[in-house]
C-alpha cells in the first residue's frame, strides 16, 4: 500500500514538472515572440516579461527600473491591478544612490528578502513606501551588460513567503531576456538615429546641388508678384482708375504669393530634420512636388522631363519625406548622369504603375545617359561606393534603405542602347 502512495506520489509530482516546464517554455516564448515583433518599442517586451515572471513567480507585483545618472528610474509595474496603481502612487519615481535597490544593484548579486518588514539597516522611501503598501517578500535582481548596471527588476508578495529556488532561477533567466532586450532595442535606437541623420545630410546636400534652381524657383513668383503690383499701381493712377484691372492684379498678387510659399514649405519639408512617420501618401503628388522643385535644374541640363502616371493610383503608406528624397537623389542622379551626353536628346521619364500581384505601386526613373557598367551595377548600392569625383557614395545606400524599410525594394537596370532605370515598389493602402 505504501509503494502505491508512493508511486502515485512520484507520478503526480512528475506530471506537475512537466506542467510547470510547458509553463516555462511558453513564457520565454512569449517574451522572445515579443522581441522579435517590438525591436523599435520597449513596452511591449516589458509587459511581456513582467506578465510571465509574475504568472509563474507566484508574484503579485513586479517592477522595472533603469539605470540613469542620478539613479533607478520606475518605468514599468505589472501585477495586481489594485496594488499596481496604489504603488504607482506612492513609489518614489526615482530611487537615488544608497536606496535599497542602488545597493542591489551595486552588488551586482541577486537579493532576497523574505520579510520587508522585518529588514535592518538603513529604511529608505520605496521600503518605506513598500511596506505600508502591504508589500512584505521582494527578490531584486540587478540586469548587467558586460558588468554595467542596466537596471533592476523586482518581484513582490503581500504575504511573508520566501521565493523558492527554482523561481528565483527563472526569475533570473527573465532578467537576463530583459537586458537582452534593453540593449538590442538600445543598439537599433542608435542604428536608426544614426541613419536618420546621414539621411538628412544627404538632403542638405543634394538640395545643396539644386540651390540655383531652388533660387529661380522662389524668385520666379516674387518677381511675377511685383510686376503685378506695378501694373495695379498704374491702374490705379490712369483717370479714371480702372479697379476691375486693379482687382484681377491683387488677385494674380495673392496666387503667386501662394505658389512661392508652397515652394518654400517644399524646401523646408525636405531639409528639415525630423523622425520618420507612416502617413497616407499621394505617391503621384508627392513626386510631382519633387518634379517642380528640379524644373529649373532639367532646364539648366538641356533636359526634357516626361511623366507617365496611371489613373486612379492608391495612396501609399510611408513618410512623406523621405520618399520625396528618394526621387530627389534618383532625378539629380539622372541629370548629373545625362550631362555628359553631347549628341542625343536628354530625357528623363518618370513613370508609375500598380504591381497587383505584390499589391504595391511601382516607380520608374528612365535617363538616356551612358548607361551602367557590369562592375558598376553590381556594386551601386554599396555605401561609399560611387563613380562620380566629387560624390560620397551614400545616396543610393540611404535610398535603398529607405525604401526596404516601407516593405519595398529599390534597383537598377541597363537600357538599350543606352540609358538606365531606377525602379522601386513601395506596398500600396
Amino acid at each position: 500500500m505504501n509503494k502505491s502512495i508512493h508511486g502515485e506520489g512520484t507520478a503526480s509530482e512528475l506530471q506537475d514538472r512537466v506542467t510547470e516546464l510547458i509553463e516555462q517554455q511558453k513564457a520565454i516564448s512569449e517574451v522572445l515572440r515579443a522581441i522579435a515583433s517590438s525591436p523599435h518599442d520597449l513596452q511591449p517586451i516589458f509587459d511581456a516579461i513582467l506578465d510571465s515572471s509574475t504568472r509563474l513567480c507566484r508574484a503579485d507585483v513586479v517592477t522595472l527600473r533603469l539605470s540613469e545618472e542620478s539613479g533607478l528610474r520606475l518605468v514599468a509595474m505589472r501585477g495586481d491591478p489594485l496594488l499596481v496603481s496604489h504603488l504607482w502612487l506612492v513609489f518614489p519615481a526615482l530611487a537615488e544612490k544608497g536606496s535599497l535597490q542602488s545597493r542591489v544593484a551595486i552588488s551586482r548579486l541577486p537579493a532576497h528578502i523574505p520579510d520587508l518588514a522585518a529588514l535592518g539597516g538603513d529604511r529608505d522611501d520605496s521600503w518605506i513606501a513598500a511596506v505600508n503598501a502591504g508589500y512584505r517578500a521582494t527578490l531584486i535582481v540587478p540586469l548587467l551588460k558586460d558588468n554595467d548596471i542596466v537596471g533592476t527588476i523586482s518581484l513582490g508578495r503581500t504575504q511573508v513567503q520566501p521565493f523558492s529556488d527554482k523561481q528565483i532561477s527563472l526569475f533570473r533567466d527573465f532578467a537576463a531576456q530583459a537586458t537582452i532586450a534593453l540593449e538590442s532595442t538600445r543598439l537599433e535606437r542608435q542604428y536608426r538615429e544614426a541613419q536618420m541623420a546621414l539621411a538628412h545630410a544627404n538632403r542638405v546636400a543634394t538640395m545643396g546641388q539644386l540651390t540655383a534652381s531652388i533660387t529661380h524657383e522662389v524668385n520666379q513668383p516674387i518677381t511675377a508678384a511685383v510686376t503685378y503690383a506695378l501694373a495695379a499701381r498704374r491702374f490705379l493712377s490712369a483717370d479714371p482708375p480702372n479697379f476691375r484691372e486693379v482687382d484681377d492684379a491683387l488677385s494674380l498678387i495673392v496666387k503667386e504669393g501662394n505658389r512661392a510659399g508652397e515652394v518654400v514649405e517644399r524646401i523646408r519639408a525636405l531639409i528639415k530634420k525630423v523622425p520618420a512617420r507612416k502617413d497616407a501618401v499621394a505617391i503621384d503628388d508627392a513626386i510631382l512636388e519633387v518634379i517642380a522643385l528640379t524644373r529649373t535644374e532639367a532646364a539648366n541640363n538641356s533636359v526634357s522631363v516626361r511623366t507617365q502616371f496611371v489613373e486612379g493610383l492608391p495612396r501609399v503608406q510611408g513618410d512623406r519625406v523621405q520618399l520625396q528624397q528618394v526621387m530627389l537623389n534618383l532625378i539629380v542622379n539622372a541629370f548629373q548622369a545625362m550631362s555628359g551626353v553631347g549628341k542625343g536628346a536628354r530625357e528623363l521619364q518618370i513613370s508609375i504603375d500598380a504591381v497587383p500581384s505584390e499589391g504595391s505601386m511601382r516607380v520608374g526613373v528612365r535617363d538616356t545617359g551612358p548607361g551602367l557598367s557590369p562592375e558598376s551595377l553590381s556594386r551601386l548600392f554599396e555605401p561609399f561606393y560611387t563613380t562620380k569625383p566629387e560624390g560620397m557614395g551614400m545616396g543610393l545606400s540611404i535610398c535603398r534603405s529607405i525604401i526596404e524599410a516601407h516593405g519595398g525594394r529599390l534597383w537598377a537596370t541597363r537600357c538599350e542602347p543606352h540609358g538606365a532605370l531606377f525602379q522601386f515598389t513601395i506596398p500600396a493602402d
